[in-house]
């Protein structure tokens, strides 16, 4: 198995478009992701949180998340939900994302066959990034 990330992405107004779906489909097509689990939820303006089905999200012909209905193995609890909801603003709704990385699989196989052992991971927040890579263009 490869490593498995989580992404919690917030929709604020609870505005949707759909426009990132093509490209998750395309990740899981070519194999680069498999997807383990995929809800949404809802933060109110007086702080409730309510989950939304994926089936609830289509319907209108604008954001058809049917090909992520039952996209659930059961490691995304409860308790996952509120901590992702803490995150919130409210008013906002938030789509939250657990994934296999397929493309490092194999690679993972290897190190662990070789008895290697990961014993540190991390992701480092595009906005550090770019600003390290703009502070490098502009040092003389």
């Amino acid at each position: 198995m490869g490593p498995v990330d989580y992404l919690v992405v917030e929709f604020p107004g609870n505005r949707m478009t759909g426009e990132g779906l093509p490209l998750l489909v395309d990740l899981v097509d070519r194999g680069v992701i498999r997807i383990l689990d995929l809800t949404f939820i809802r933060k109110d303006a007086d702080g409730s949180v309510t989950g939304l089905e994926i089936g609830d999200l289509t319907g209108d012909g604008a954001l058809d998340l049917a090909v992520f209905e039952g996209a659930s193995s059961g490691l995304l609890g409860q308790d996952d939900l509120e901590e992702a909801a803490a995150a919130l603003e409210p008013g906002n709704s938030a789509g939250v994302l657990i994934y296999e990385n397929l493309w490092a699989a194999p690679f993972a196989a290897a190190l662990r066959r070789g008895g290697a052992e990961l014993v540190a991971s991390g992701r480092i927040p595009v906005p550090a990034i770019l600003a390290a890579l703009d502070a490098t263009e502009t040092a003389p």
